[in-house]
């Protein structure tokens, strides 16, 4: 290791340091170990990912599962089996160091959090990268649209339902939604803007009441940060790419490793690649439609 990486290797980054950023520098801090939280607002107008790797004797249950669910498992990448490498969405990602934070789940046990999962790569290994609704966050910011989370620095609240997912194989459950609180007229201009990105996640699957879709309170997700409603906000649900986490505690594979939720993937491609409505950008990032 250079003296360089050593120093990386060392420090600790806060959330703020990564301002100005691209997704590729971003990725360098993670890959050393220098950053463990939630990635929310990183390399905005980025493509993000959440992540889901398996043994080969589960993945083409779990890719059945993702296409019958494309709602909360819109797939945007997957490694040939063995490799941790995703030449599709960055030159030089790799999948065992490259994410802030991962889950390990034994036979549907989460066992582990670790930053790295090198010394647990095995040949078989497949891994599926599915879009995240962190992706069209930078749409919506760029419309005047307040997003709470990352302007208080939280991870966004995420939330079991009793929305079905269509089953496959062993994989089954709940779908797991994200909520952001907003004002009424904001949602219907946030449902506009999120259904140009149906790689990651589209429109709202719901609003308002959140008992009609199984939660209990609000105020305490199932992943993520609680967050505080003002006058006039209601709460608007998008489907979450945290579901195969769910389906995962059902199906107990031996070995599943995910993202840590929150802590996602950020790739090269960026977000207007997967915009139906293909804004271009400026040098910044931002949309410029």
């Amino acid at each position: 290791m250079s003296a360089s990486s050593a120093a990386l290797k060392s420090a600790h980054m806060q959330y703020d340091e990564f301002a100005g950023l691209d997704a590729a520098a971003a990725r360098s801090h993670f890959r050393a170990g220098a950053y463990h939280g939630h990635t929310a607002g990183i390399a905005p107008g980025m493509l993000q990912g959440n992540v889901v790797i398996l043994g080969k004797d589960d993945a083409l249950d779990f890719f059945t599962f993702a296409q019958r669910n494309p709602k909360p498992c819109p797939l945007i990448g997957v490694s040939d089996a063995g490799s941790p490498m995703l030449p599709t969405l960055g030159d030089d990602i790799d999948i065992r160091t490259d994410v802030p934070m991962y889950r390990v789940f034994e036979h549907g046990e989460l066992t582990d959090e670790v930053p790295d999962i090198s010394h647990l790569w095995r040949d078989d290994f497949v891994a599926f990268v599915i879009g995240c609704s962190f992706t069209f966050e930078q749409a919506l910011v760029n419309e005047g649209i307040r997003l709470r989370h990352i302007d208080e620095n939280k991870t966004v609240g995420m939330f079991v339902t009793n929305i079905e997912t269509t089953p496959a194989g062993p994989f089954s459950g709940g779908m797991v939604v994200s909520m952001r609180p907003m004002k009424m007229d904001d949602a219907i201009r946030a449902a506009a803007i999120c259904s140009r990105f149906p790689h990651a996640h589209g429109a709202p699957v719901h609003m308002g009441d959140p008992a009609a879709i199984g939660i209990k309170d609000v105020n305490t997700p199932d992943w993520g940060d609680p967050t505080d409603f003002r006058d006039g906000e209601i709460p608007v649900f998008w489907a979450c790419g945290v579901t195969p986490q769910n389906a995962v505690r059902k199906a107990r594979p031996s070995i599943c490793i995910t993202h840590a939720p929150g802590r996602m993937l950020v790739t090269d491609v960026p977000g207007w690649a997967t915009d139906s409505k293909k804004p271009t950008t400026n040098q910044k990032g931002d949309y410029t439609t």
